[in-house]
């Protein structure tokens, strides 16, 4: 009989510790969000930030216990800066790894290339590139963090008009980011009484713009505006130079990081563009509600990888706070993530205060840029 009764204890002992252990894993089940960048090739300016920024991040995050108790799992995969290895990389993100939300990508053409995947497969994107097509008009399932380049060129404008600045040319990279420029170039210069008397395209991979800028020369515009990533704008602020073109030279915010000043050396300074207030934090008001939130950031990424963080970092550091916080709150089901990123309303981040809407998947308007000119080779805020 005591032997039966010692039994029994035993038995039920092991019931609660088995009981314990199949409770503990399955609250330690992990959240599994893809991330895909342009870590590799021409785009690699942005997505290597990007890359460095959710590393950070998710060391973060399970540091402080993951969410809601469950760690999480970042598959992060290399593009190549190309749309078809993007695809690739997404359709193994949703079917091998089962992934629950996805980031990325880097540009706008390797995020449109990825959309319509995401949006069949109902699991929520997350873009770190600014075309405005990649959101406009809205898709139920795709999102992104940088600012609009429909918003670049309004501040743009609101700048020529400042100079009386009337007469432009245009060169754009030929890609999706460069065409998406100059066609909001071309849709809101009319009715700001703006010319665009040259336009020219150049290849991401092209070395030399001369012969371009040599027939922008000819035209006699009061400014040139550059669209497009590194390093081909590093190379047209290069090659005005040697040509002794005089006009201004207004870029993108394509340009917000470190790496074009390195490209483009003395070229660079004079320059000027609209950028998230980022690289300009220390110089914002204290008053401004992102400042504390920019330098925080600033100084996690100097401390973690001894170097400067800029814009592109920025967009990453966005997209994973606001599938974190979807998470939190609709635990790993892709359709609710999706609902409770829609529903993001006054979140503070890197790019600017985002407010989310069924019709509204960027979130942001022209005033989450400021105007920034390079000294020095450094960044300085336009007052």
């Amino acid at each position: 009989m005591q032997r039966t009764k010692v039994l029994a204890v035993l038995v039920l002992c092991l019931i609660v510790i088995l009981a314990g252990c199949s409770k503990q894993q399955t609250a330690q089940a992990p959240y599994r969000i893809g991330v895909v960048l342009d870590i590799t090739g021409p785009a690699s300016p942005l997505g290597t930030p990007e890359k460095e920024t959710v590393e950070m991040l998710a060391d973060q995050i399970n540091r402080n216990g993951g969410i809601n108790g469950h760690p999480v799992e970042f598959v992060i995969l290399d593009n190549g800066s190309e749309e078809t290895k993007c695809v690739l990389a997404v359709k193994k993100l949703i079917e091998s790894h089962k992934v629950k939300a996805i980031i990325g990508s880097s540009t706008t053409g390797t995020t449109l290339a990825i959309a319509g995947i995401c949006e069949k497969a109902k699991i929520p994107l997350v873009s770190c590139a600014a075309g405005i097509k990649i959101t406009d008009p809205a898709k139920p399932y795709v999102f992104k963090t940088a600012q609009a380049d429909i918003h670049a060129v309004a501040k743009i404008i609101d700048y020529l008009k400042e100079q009386k600045i009337t007469k432009i040319a245009f060169i754009s990279d030929s890609n999706a980011y460069g065409a998406s420029g100059l066609e909001q170039m071309k849709i809101q210069a009319p009715d700001a009484g703006v010319t665009i008397v040259a336009s020219e395209v150049f290849g991401s991979k092209d070395t030399d713009m001369t012969a371009q800028l040599t027939r922008i020369a000819a035209k006699k515009p009061e400014a040139v505006i550059c669209w497009g990533t590194n390093p081909g704008p590093a190379i047209v602020a290069k090659n005005m130079k040697q040509l002794g073109i005089k006009a201004p030279l207004v870029m993108s915010h394509g340009i917000a990081n470190k790496k074009f000043i390195e490209l483009a050396g003395d070229a660079a300074n004079g320059i000027v563009f609209p950028a998230g207030r980022l690289i300009v934090a220390d110089a914002i008001p204290d008053s401004d509600p992102q400042k504390a939130t920019l330098l925080e950031y600033a100084d996690q990424f100097r401390n973690a990888f001894k170097k400067s963080p800029d814009t592109f970092g920025g967009h990453a550091w966005d997209a994973v706070q606001i599938v974190v916080k979807a998470m939190e709150k609709a635990g790993d089901d892709p359709t609710k993530i999706r609902d409770e990123i829609e529903n993001t309303k006054g979140f503070v981040g890197i790019g600017g205060v985002f407010n989310f809407s069924p019709t509204d998947h960027n979130g942001l308007s022209k005033d989450a840029f400021v105007m920034v000119s390079i000294k020095g080779g450094e960044w300085t805020l336009l007052q």
